[in-house]
């Protein structure tokens, strides 16, 4: 096995001090253009590679930030993570990002884990059976920490979120005004608090209208697609079926207008079809989804910033941000042409 390669032998072959070769390394003062130069030469000459994440162990504060996400196979969540990226990325700092698949033992792994090799800070897209308690916890030992998308009760740290209930209840507005009075709901999980708040605005709309929810058409299910695709099947097979379905997100909404589409149906003539998220996979499904759009990207992006306020200081406390929920309108309900706000 060949020698290690040590910062000794760079400083050798470039013919500088070992200290000159750690500053070129770490960026933490300045030399000459030609020193540092002939300092990289030298390291591709002799196939050295920096260890960042050892130096990071040395040195509590690194520029790497923990993104914590609880199901990258949404789209959404994708979309998430790539606003939160284009921030810290434009101000030096490096994300490390994990995929928990809505395990609380996963997300408590990868949290330490972020936390041993010196996190500056994390954002976390919470499982759906987070505690508040280990939450406060994590803040209480110095970690900067923001939540998105979902809040966790008695959680007192920092939130980005959308507006659930506003943007439910707009939907269900909207399926009311089309004349719809026979009116499902298919995904997410009851102990979920982003279900939660979307089935109060939902409940909310169809109350004010003077219609009752019928329980059997309220169907709990993972948020996913093929998980809505059985949801809606089951919804299917009821004697007097639902004229329009509200789902908990897009993913869900596909997963439905397949199922539709399976048993000989179209979307948005036969049954309407109401999504969330506003995800790209929505724009181009076929027939194209009515949802409400919540803005992924800009939501990963004030992520990003708030994280930032707390890891410089600015912030002098618990901020919380609730995104506008806006109802687009496309061919999936079955609205008129001209009603449509095609995104």
């Amino acid at each position: 096995m060949a020698p290690r390669v040590t910062i000794i032998d760079i400083a050798r072959a470039a013919g500088v001090s070992k200290s000159t070769v750690s500053i070129v390394l770490t960026g933490s003062g300045r030399v000459s253009p030609e020193t540092a130069d002939a300092v990289r030469a030298a390291m591709r000459d002799l196939g050295y590679v920096y260890n960042r994440g050892a130096a990071n162990l040395r040195n509590p504060k690194s520029h790497v930030v923990g993104m914590v996400i609880n199901d990258l196979s949404n789209p959404f969540f994708a979309e998430l993570a790539i606003g939160i990226e284009r921030v810290l990325r434009t101000s030096g700092y490096i994300p490390f990002m994990a995929n928990t698949a809505e395990s609380l033992l996963r997300q408590s792994e990868v949290v330490r884990s972020m936390r041993e090799h010196g996190a500056s800070g994390i954002i976390l897209c919470p499982t759906a059976d987070s505690t508040g308690r280990e939450i406060n916890e994590l803040a209480e030992l110095g970690m900067p920490i923001v939540l998105a998308i979902r809040r966790v009760a008695g959680a007192r740290v920092s939130l980005v979120a959308s507006d659930n209930r506003a943007g439910s209840a707009a939907a269900a507005r909207h399926l009311l005004a089309l004349g719809h009075r026979r009116i499902g709901y298919v995904g997410g999980m009851a102990r979920m608090a982003v279900r939660q708040d979307r089935i109060a605005g939902f409940s909310e709309a169809l109350a004010a209208a003077s219609v009752a929810i019928d329980p059997t058409r309220m169907i709990e299910c993972a948020p996913t697609k093929d998980a809505g695709f059985v949801a809606m099947s089951a919804l299917l097979a009821q004697p007097n079926r639902p004229t329009a379905v509200m789902c908990f997100n897009d993913v869900v909404a596909i997963g439905a207008m397949l199922a539709i589409t399976r048993h000989g149906l179209t979307p948005g003539v036969d049954i309407a079809v109401v999504g969330f998220d506003d995800t790209s996979e929505a724009r181009h499904a076929s027939p194209a989804l009515t949802t409400v759009s919540v803005g992924a990207g800009d939501l990963g992006e004030r992520a990003g910033q708030m994280l930032l306020r707390q890891i410089s200081g600015a912030a002098t406390g618990p901020e919380t941000h609730i995104g506008e929920a806006r109802l687009v309108v496309r061919e999936s309900c079955g609205a008129p042409a001209q009603s449509r706000d095609v995104a």
